[in-house]
């Protein structure tokens, strides 16, 4: 059975930090590349992050570039995303994803909340 469990979501005030981690079971992580979104009340879900299988290679979106930064641990089949000077833009459901070789697999996480407020 896949599972994607995110957890490290919370409270924060604006220019804190949090960092989220994403541990996956059922598959061969290693073989999947990883990608943070996000979802804001009333928005549509946005990508935030991405990592290769490897962890070689990783891809931001603008909003993320140069405060947030992916890693993965594959040793422990985890993901997470370290995020520092958040913003009350940033608030909103954190979800990962995997993504399998092609593209003909996804799997989702059912997300972590992450609240940005004074």
């Amino acid at each position: 059975q896949v599972q994607l469990v995110e957890s490290g979501g919370g409270l924060v005030q604006p220019g804190g930090s949090l960092t989220l981690s994403c541990v996956a079971s059922g598959f061969t992580f290693s073989h999947y590349a990883m990608s943070w979104h996000r979802q804001a009340p009333g928005k549509e879900r946005e990508f935030v992050a991405a990592i290769g299988s490897l962890g070689r290679v990783t891809n931001y979106a603008d909003a993320a570039e140069g405060r947030f930064a992916i890693s993965r641990d594959n040793a422990r089949n985890s993901v997470y995303l370290q995020m520092n000077s958040l913003k009350p833009d940033d608030a909103g459901m954190y979800y990962c994803k995997a993504r399998g070789p092609g593209g003909h697999k996804e799997f989702w996480g059912e997300g972590t909340q992450v609240l940005v407020t004074s």
